[in-house]
C-alpha cells in the first residue's frame, strides 16, 4: 500500500503546491485577511481538487471528448472569473490596522475572503485542474482495476495535498502581511499578486 500511495501523494503534492492561480489567491487572501478568515477558501480549494480528482478517476475525460464545447465553456468562464479577482486583489486597499477591533473591520470593509464556494467553484471552472487530475488518472489507472477505488485513492491525495499547499500559501501570505508597515507596500504587494493572478491565466490558453 506505501509503494502504491507515495507515487501518488509525490504527484499530487507537486501538482498542489506548484504556483499557479490557487497559491496566488491563497497568498493574498493570508495577506489580506489572515490565516483563520481564509480557512473556508482552504477547505473549498481542498474539495474541490477531490471531487475534481474524483470525476477524472471516473471518466470526466470521455465527458470532455463525447462533449467538447464543455472545456471549452468553462474555459471562458473560469478566465472571467480569475480576471476579476484578479484586478479586485489589485485595487484592493491595504487591510485595516491592527488597532481596529475584528468586528469594526468586518463592519467597516466590504472586502470579503472568497468564500467556500467560490473556492469550490475555482477548481471547477480552471481548465488546467482538469488536465491535472485527468492526467492523474491516466498515469495511474494501473494501481486499481476499480475506477471507485481509484477516485477513492486520487481524491484523498489530492485532498490531502491541495489543504497542505493552500495552508502552506495562506501562512506565507500572512507572514509577508506583517513585515508591510505602510500604504505603498500593500499597494505594491496586492498589484503584484493580481498580475501573478493574470499570468495564471494565460497557459489556460496556451
Amino acid at each position: 500500500m506505501i509503494e502504491t500511495l507515495l507515487p501518488v501523494l509525490s504527484f499530487t503534492m507537486a501538482a498542489a503546491l506548484s504556483p499557479g492561480g490557487a497559491t496566488t489567491l491563497a497568498t493574498a487572501s493570508g495577506a489580506q485577511f489572515g490565516f483563520r478568515r481564509s480557512v473556508p477558501f482552504i477547505l473549498g480549494i481542498s474539495i474541490g481538487m477531490l471531487t475534481l480528482a474524483a470525476a477524472g478517476a471516473l471518466g470526466l475525460a470521455n465527458l470532455i471528448q463525447t462533449f467538447p464545447t464543455i472545456e471549452l465553456v468553462t474555459k471562458l468562464i473560469g478566465t472571467t472569473y480569475l480576471l476579476w479577482l484578479a484586478v479586485k486583489i489589485a485595487m484592493a486597499p491595504p487591510p485595516p490596522t491592527a488597532q481596529t477591533s475584528p468586528l469594526e473591520q468586518d463592519t467597516n470593509s466590504d472586502s470579503k475572503p472568497i468564500p467556500f464556494v467560490g473556492a469550490f467553484g475555482l477548481l471547477w471552472l480552471n481548465p488546467k485542474g482538469w488536465a491535472v487530475t485527468i492526467g492523474a488518472a491516466a498515469s495511474f489507472s494501473a494501481i486499481t482495476q476499480d475506477p471507485t477505488e481509484l477516485a477513492m485513492i486520487l481524491g484523498g491525495a489530492f485532498a490531502f495535498s491541495g489543504m497542505l499547499s493552500m495552508a502552506l500559501w495562506c501562512s506565507l501570505g500572512f507572514s509577508l502581511s506583517l513585515l508591510l508597515t505602510s500604504d505603498w507596500q500593500w499597494r505594491t504587494v496586492n498589484v503584484t499578486l493580481g498580475v501573478l493572478l493574470i499570468a495564471s491565466v494565460i497557459p489556460m490558453w496556451l
